[in-house]
């Protein structure tokens, strides 16, 4: 996560500075699903800059947070013109599945969600619950969805050409299976921007943003790459051809060589939508 972050860091500051560039003076912005804090660090930097604020971080697993937290805290402080302005970072240890926002974090000036109502039973309350922890004139901005990753040339001299389309589709199908297997989940009919629209939000809109790192790649990047294969082998299985589950293998084997880690011709390329809005 933390390789990921790496790889995402310079486009999520720039979107942080765009979200934060509309807030109050020092505005509260809530982090929902703060994973290992990579935006957590966009939002406290961008929030620095603009002479602070405070950052509530949220997350349900204690390790993630922490980490979160240590990298938000490591990046409060800003030095300018003998001036220093710090952002206040509160870690919230809460489940959204099962606890309500309002709760903990209630008044907020912006709500930060990236790829996690996916993870709820019902996705659209899940957006309503978390809309209902802003102030008035607040911002939701919710990422979900994009283009799907790229990160493989089309024939690798491994197996058939074409592995990254299968691999994209079994993925597709592993999600669906994942959504099928929540208990008592909700399908989600219509896109974000009509949820947000029917939850009494106004001004919305959407942005994408994209994360490029073409060949030849930095060790980092090559590394990451190697965890979006294992992690795509791993969730899609059964999913994928016999002879397309050998030719992962033989690209995540170190041994080979044609080993993934090695190899001058992977490239990182990913875009994510973000949905906005705000609230009356």
């Amino acid at each position: 996560m933390r390789r990921a972050d790496e790889l995402h860091a310079d486009a999520l500051r720039v979107v942080a500075r765009r979200l934060v560039r509309a807030l109050p003076d020092n505005p509260t912005v809530i982090d929902v699903g703060s994973g290992a804090g990579g935006m957590s660090v966009a939002l406290t930097e961008a929030l620095c800059a603009r002479g602070g604020g405070t950052v509530v971080l949220v997350d349900a697993v204690p390790e993630l947070l922490d980490a979160a937290t240590t990298a938000a805290r490591a990046a409060a402080s800003y030095e300018s013109d003998s001036t220093t302005t710090t952002v206040r970072v509160r870690p919230v240890l809460a489940d959204i599945a099962t606890e309500q926002p309002t709760e903990f974090a209630a008044a907020a000036h912006l709500v930060w969600a990236s790829n996690v109502l996916h993870h709820l039973p019902d996705e659209r309350q899940g957006a309503l619950n978390l809309i209902a922890a802003l102030a008035p004139g607040g911002w939701f901005a919710l990422a979900e969805g994009g283009l799907e990753t790229r990160c493989l040339p089309w024939d690798l001299g491994v197996g058939e050409p074409g592995l990254q389309d299968r691999l994209a589709a079994a993925r597709a199908q592993w999600f669906t299976r994942m959504r099928d297997q929540i208990p008592n989940a909700v399908r989600l009919t219509s896109g974000w921007n009509v949820v947000l629209a029917e939850a009494g939000l106004h001004d919305v809109t959407a942005f994408s943003y994209t994360v490029d790192h073409p060949a030849p790649t930095k060790p980092v990047v090559r590394d990451s790459i190697e965890d979006w294969l294992r992690w795509r082998a791993d969730v899609t299985g059964d999913l994928l051809h016999p002879a397309d589950r050998t030719a992962v293998r033989t690209l995540l084997d170190p041994r080979d060589p044609n080993y993934i880690g090695l190899r001058e011709d992977v490239f990182f390329l990913q875009t994510n939508t973000v949905h906005t809005g705000q609230r009356r």
